[in-house]
């Protein structure tokens, strides 16, 4: 079950552009239709997706929110993260002081709407697959977009870890940008 609004439109997305697939991924190269196949379905609303609750069996609901901090993901870790027979698979990078970096911990409680739900479920963590750029592609993005200018442009950092963020503070730096990590719940005026 895909159960997100934002995945399914990428979903979609995805499916209308077969031709911009990254082909090395054997799955891709050998499966024409990577989004067509028997027991997925898509909840289109708020209610398939409480629906899902109620279910017996085994199932696997895809419900995404960057680092587990809203949306349906939150109703879905309330009712299964007590349950051992559960999994729960975090694909990709999960920063410091959200639900999603608490799972991955595997903290013995959760806090999710005010109550303290534990974790019993099982935890695997895959790295492998986060869509965030490095500090290679990120570099060469932030270069692009000053083009040809000489003006030393700011750049905000307001994401990622701070060893990540000094590192990619050092070498903006040394290509002319006035680089600022603003400290977590500061502001900046511009």
């Amino acid at each position: 079950m895909l159960d997100s609004p934002l995945a399914i439109a990428a979903t979609s997305v995805f499916a209308s552009n077969p031709e911009a697939f990254d082909r090395g991924e054997q799955l891709i190269s050998e499966v024409r239709d990577l989004f067509d196949f028997p027991g997925l379905e898509f909840s289109q609303d708020v209610t398939d997706s409480k629906a899902l609750n109620e279910r017996r069996g085994p199932m696997i609901i895809v419900a995404a929110s960057g680092m587990a901090e809203a949306g349906r993901i939150l109703h879905h870790l309330a009712i299964g993260a007590p349950d051992p027979r559960n999994t729960i698979l975090i694909v990709g990078f999960q920063a410091e002081h959200t639900l999603g970096r608490r799972i991955v911990e595997r903290r013995p409680t959760l806090k999710i709407y005010g109550e303290e739900i534990p974790l019993r479920a099982r935890v695997e963590i895959l790295n492998g697959y986060s869509a965030h750029a490095d500090r290679g592609e990120l570099r060469r993005w932030v270069n692009a977009v000053r083009g040809s200018s000489s003006e030393r442009l700011p750049v905000y950092l307001v994401h990622g870890e701070p060893p990540e963020q000094d590192a990619l503070a050092g070498v903006l730096r040394q290509d002319g940008f006035d680089v600022m990590a603003p400290e977590r719940k500061s502001t900046v005026d511009f």
